[in-house]
């Protein structure tokens, strides 16, 4: 009797586990509780939209088994990382939010309400908050330690939107919802565009089996697309740290970091110092790198430089200049 019970409890939580994956959860008690009106809640929405990703994760990888070019090592660091991150931060990213807010919430520089102009005030201070955060994750060491997991599967499909260490959602709630505090976006809005970012930042990791231009035609013109994110993630000197706006790419244009990408130039993913197929590697790599060279370095000074610096940089040849000119 007590095995039965014990099977019965590992089936039940397997299944929850799976229903969170698929982003089911939701929905299904909002189905269960009779009431339809709610799907047309802010709640009910994202219950709606919540599904998408995993579905579109979950064709992705049937178009690739049908075309023969299935290959496990695309996915499993991701998906290793995805459950990792379950069991660790699950519910740290929420606490992180909700202090930051309600913390900064009295030094807000200006009040807004919610009216469509200061909606899209609010989408053009989160971009731009998501900009510096996304731009120090590339250019401070130590928080490139945190994103560069994101960064090293070598092949780009959806489940790479889950490829982030576990204190990445903290840093990003940090800094986005910080900033966008600070400059008086109001909550409602914040919410909002919080959802639609989370959508569209999985949506722009679609690999080349379901989506081989990854350009959107003419929208490519007017916002960032899966190509435009390709660029980002890819290792090629041309297209190394560009692109860093998630859906509206005019700071990316403002600062020149924008890029698009070159028919010539196909991207190539992953990270140059790491095995994109070992899981710790990925995960932990490169805090170890930095920690190395934090104890090899005899200066004080550049033990401390090491973790603000960019990430190629040493005290001997500073940060190397990247050749952008007919690089391939």
């Amino acid at each position: 009797m007590s095995q039965e019970f014990g099977l019965t409890q590992v089936l039940s939580a397997a299944l929850q586990e799976v229903l969170q994956f698929l982003g089911l959860q939701d929905l299904i008690v909002l189905l269960g509780s009779g009431d339809s009106a709610s799907l047309l809640s802010l709640d009910g929405l994202y219950a709606l939209f919540a599904p998408l990703i995993p579905v579109l994760l979950i064709i992705e990888i049937l178009a690739a088994i049908a075309r023969g070019q299935f290959q496990w090592q695309h996915f499993r660091v991701p998906l290793l990382t995805l459950v990792t991150n379950g069991i660790i931060g699950r519910f740290i990213s929420l606490a992180i939010a909700v202090t930051v807010a309600s913390t900064l919430q009295p030094f807000a520089l200006l009040e807004t309400s919610f009216t469509w102009y200061w909606f899209v005030y609010g989408y053009l201070v989160w971009e731009f908050a998501h900009f510096i955060y996304h731009w120090a994750g590339h250019k401070v060491r130590l928080l490139w330690c945190i994103h560069s997991t994101h960064h090293a599967p070598q092949h780009m499909n959806l489940s790479v939107s889950y490829a982030h260490f576990f204190l990445e959602a903290p840093y990003a709630d940090l800094v986005r919802i910080g900033i966008c505090t600070l400059l008086g976006v109001d909550p409602l809005v914040l919410m909002i565009v919080i959802g639609i970012d989370a959508i569209w930042g999985s949506l722009i990791h679609i690999g080349e089996e379901l989506m081989p231009d990854g350009r959107m035609g003419r929208l490519h013109k007017y916002i960032l697309t899966p190509s435009h994110h390709r660029v980002h993630h890819a290792k090629n000197p041309v297209y190394v740290d560009t692109n860093y706006c998630n859906l509206l790419n005019v700071w990316d244009r403002v600062f020149g970091t924008y890029q698009e990408q070159d028919p010539n130039i196909r991207p190539e993913y992953g990270i140059k110092r790491k095995d994109g197929n070992n899981f710790f590697e990925c995960y932990f790599g490169e805090i170890a790198s930095l920690a190395r060279d934090v104890r090899q370095t005899p200066r004080w000074v550049d033990k401390f430089r090491y973790l603000i610096m960019p990430p190629n940089w040493t005290p001997e040849e500073g940060t190397p200049v990247i050749n952008r000119e007919g690089a391939v």
